[in-house]
């Protein structure tokens, strides 16, 4: 194939030498995105397709959520390409793709066709675009502002004037000086209207600057007709005025929804951005060498200074700190941290100098875990946002319909006036505040719950929390603390109480609920004491598997012989049951029963106080576990619940659950995650205790990232709030476009008065959401 002489660079303008450059260099980094090794900085194995990636993208260019459906069109034309998921607000996209069909290159430029741009998530300059956005609607903005004044400083003396006052060569003169003043307007601070609408007539596409930007055209050639022809058909009124302000009105609110997004999304931008580049990683000789953050690798010791953040998670081996995670767990309080103590990845070091050896990397990291939530719940999109995503399209289709059936109508009458009634209702009627009134206030929303220790899964729940009548809980980890002492051990004939504390604690290792966290604790206590604690983590049980809510079983080898054991409630190892308040965990053979482990818990101090506050919003409360009646109804009773439930299954819990909901009745429930993934899964809402489990194996709609249950009532009255703005939102977008549409469409709504309509509208929306963007401990009550 022949290539196109290239010209030298001496004989080119250089403005074309250096877009030339930065196209090429564009496509460079775009095709850099193909090696496999480049993958992981911004994609992740999609669990629910074997062989497909999961990549996190943001788009630039887009405005609103006709410009999410055409990217999402557009993407899933590409081979290879699974699912799209894209919102309009946050400007974030989670494409699935086969890497056995298509790379990431070639549906990055499949965007690019339509005007837009694909970007990594983490990308580097990412920041530094944004950056630059905001500086150049800066500078639009500020040459409408400027040329608007000027050109209502000419505009005013035709207004006020009586008739003969101003010869016609003074006001065709300001006529030409207002068409000179609106030329930057037009060709620089209209650019971003004027380029998408290009791109949708080039494509056959619409988006909300279609309209917007064909008001702006007829506007100022209407204008322009005028100026030169002032005895023709259009020569009797110019609106340059009207040009500049509405110009100036759209990229006010434009800038300020800009502004808004960041704000939003700023939790999620915080926690994406918040591991390091390079770290300091001390080689075999003892010398420190700086890496990259990809070569960092499990068993690795790195040292970390003040004010840098954990880029894995780890064991401090030596000095002493406070960090800051707030961001992670929703503490708020800088912790102390010294050696022997865990730190873990996006965290912050703030006062002192650490040497770190990393345990977790990548995606086994919590802070991996946490982004991987926060990520899915900026791309979810609640029921309304879908409503109005499916009817965006349709509605700017009936617009232009209206504006052209507008001017037809009032043509015979005037053309000039048809044509500008026809600009006022394209510009009034674009539906901005109608496509932002939901998702703004729930970007807002979850920015603010993240910035708490809350993270949202589904956005949706945001809306469905609002409306439940009925909480339940499960005990223990819930209502009572994850951490247990074992109080009393009954053990059969033969075997010592030692004994059966170590082959309990050879399956408990191999569970992480807490009561088998408590047992192995304790065997690695004993054992510590003793100076056998080799020989206790020696000894492990083969062939484990868990049974959810009953126990968990497996091989272990004593002394040549095989023993089949397993330990969990009493029914699962057919057990007898003490009596007394205490959890009870048994562990028996195939003899039959050996020993039963008495825990004693304790009762989360803020227990009883979330279930008041709950109480008082005129919620329901019950209790759903799996442990004996007694220890289920004495916890219920210190917490001040009355239906308590005790020796549910899984299946149990969820049919009770289904049970309440055929009753009519919205349920949240609130559990440790562990045992209650059907019950979570099968709630309206569901909560899990962030610290009792892997966050990547929640089925929970929030996560309490801090383990505290505080947070519950103002997540709760946070969720009633949202849903409060949001229609707030959607009945003032229903009432602005029920008044000015027929006022637009009668002639009596100048083209200034409705870009100031339009931008008003949007502004308004915007912060009426903004007010939802403060932290939970300032705008809630406490429990």
């Amino acid at each position: 194939m022949s290539q196109a002489p290239v010209l030298p660079s001496s004989a080119m303008p250089a403005s074309i030498a250096l877009d030339s450059v930065a196209k090429a260099d564009e496509a460079q980094r775009i095709q850099l995105l193909d090696d496999p090794q480049e993958w992981a900085a911004f994609s992740l194995p999609e669990k629910t397709r074997a062989g497909c990636w999961s990549s996190s993208v943001v788009f630039e260019g887009m405005h609103c959520a006709a410009c999410a459906i055409t990217l999402e069109d557009a993407l899933r034309s590409v081979p290879g390409v699974d699912s799209v998921q894209i919102n309009a607000a946050s400007h974030r996209g989670r494409i699935v793709w086969s890497p056995e069909v298509t790379r990431p290159s070639a549906w990055m430029r499949s965007v690019e066709r339509f005007g837009y741009k694909a970007i990594p998530a983490n990308d580097a300059h990412a920041h530094e675009r944004r950056r630059q956005e905001a500086r150049r609607m800066v500078w639009r903005l500020a040459v409408a502002a400027l040329c608007m004044m000027q050109v209502m400083m000419y505009a005013t003396p035709v207004y006020v004037s009586e008739p003969g006052d101003i010869t016609p060569e003074m006001v065709h003169l300001l006529r030409w000086a207002s068409w000179v003043l609106s030329l930057p307007v037009v060709f620089f601070s209209c650019t971003p209207f004027l380029r998408s609408a290009w791109r949708d007539l080039r494509h056959r596409q619409v988006s909300m600057d279609l309209p917007v930007a064909l008001g702006m055209v007829v506007t100022f050639v209407v204008s322009s007709i005028g100026t030169f022809e002032p005895a023709g058909p259009f020569g009797a009124e110019v609106y340059f005025d009207s040009l500049t302000m509405f110009v100036f009105f759209l990229l006010m609110g434009r800038w300020l929804e800009l502004r808004m997004r960041d704000r939003t999304a700023g939790a999620l931008e915080a926690v994406l951005n918040r591991l390091p580049d390079s770290v300091r990683k001390r080689l075999p000789g003892g010398r420190w060498d700086l890496v990259s953050i990809r070569r960092l690798a499990v068993g690795d010791v790195i040292e970390v200074l003040p004010g840098e953040a954990l880029a894995g998670d780890g064991l401090v081996l030596a000095g002493q700190t406070q960090v800051d995670e707030a961001l992670l767990t929703g503490e708020s309080v800088p912790l102390v941290r010294q050696a022997g103590d865990r730190v873990i990845a996006g965290s912050h070091n703030l006062s002192g100098t650490i040497e770190v050896q990393i345990e977790q990397v990548g995606t086994a990291t919590r802070y991996a875990q946490i982004v991987a939530l926060m990520e899915s719940a900026s791309l979810s999109k609640p029921s309304m946002a879908l409503l109005v995503d499916r009817w965006a399209k349709p509605f700017l289709i009936a617009v232009l319909l209206a504006s052209l059936a507008s001017a037809i109508y009032w043509w015979p009458t005037d053309p000039a006036h048809a044509l500008m009634v026809a600009v006022a209702v394209l510009i009034v009627t674009c539906p901005c505040a109608l496509s932002l009134a939901t998702p703004a206030a729930m970007l807002a929303s979850a920015g603010a719950l993240a910035r708490s220790g809350v993270l949202v899964r589904r956005m949706e729940a945001l809306q469905n929390l609002a409306s439940i009548d009925t909480v339940i809980f499960d005990k223990t980890g819930t209502l009572t603390r994850d951490a247990f002492e074992v109080a009393r051990t009954h053990t059969r004939e033969g075997v010592s109480q030692d004994q059966a504390l170590q082959w309990a604690a050879s399956l408990a290792r191999h569970s992480l609920h807490p009561v088998s966290r408590a047992l192995w604790s304790e065997a690695r206590r004993r054992a510590l004491a003793e100076g056998r604690l080799s020989a206790l983590e020696s000894e492990t049980a083969q062939a484990v598997s868990e049974t959810a809510g009953q126990g968990v079983s497996g091989v272990l080898t004593v002394s040549g012989q095989a023993l089949n054991l397993r330990l969990g409630s009493a029914a699962y190892c057919q057990a007898p049951v003490y009596e007394g308040t205490h959890l009870q965990v048994s562990l028996a053979d195939g003899g039959g029963w050996i020993a039963t482990f008495e825990l004693a818990e304790e009762v989360r101090p803020e227990a009883a106080a979330v279930a008041t506050a709950l109480k008082h919003l005129g919620l329901q409360l019950k209790v759903l576990s799996g442990d004996a009646q007694s220890a289920v109804a004495q916890v219920a009773s210190l917490v001040g619940i009355d239906d308590a439930r005790g020796a549910c299954s899984p299946q149990d819990k969820l049919q009770a659950v289904q049970a309440w909901q055929a009753q009519g009745h919205r349920v949240a429930m609130v559990g440790d995650g562990l045992n209650d993934g059907p019950v979570l899964a099968g709630a309206d809402v569901s909560f899990a205790l962030g610290q009792a489990l892997p966050l990547a194996q929640s089925k929970a709609d929030f996560v309490l990232m801090g383990g505290q249950l505080q947070v519950l009532v103002q997540t709760l009255l946070r969720s009633r709030q949202t849903l409060r703005i949001v229609k707030q939102n959607l009945v003032w977008a229903a009432v602005y476009n029920a008044a000015c549409i027929p006022l637009a469409l009668m002639g009596w709504l100048p083209a200034w008065a409705a870009g100031l309509g339009m931008a008003l509208s949007s502004l308004l929306v915007v912060l009426n959401a903004l007010r939802l963007s403060q932290d939970l401990a300032s705008s809630t009550p406490a429990a």
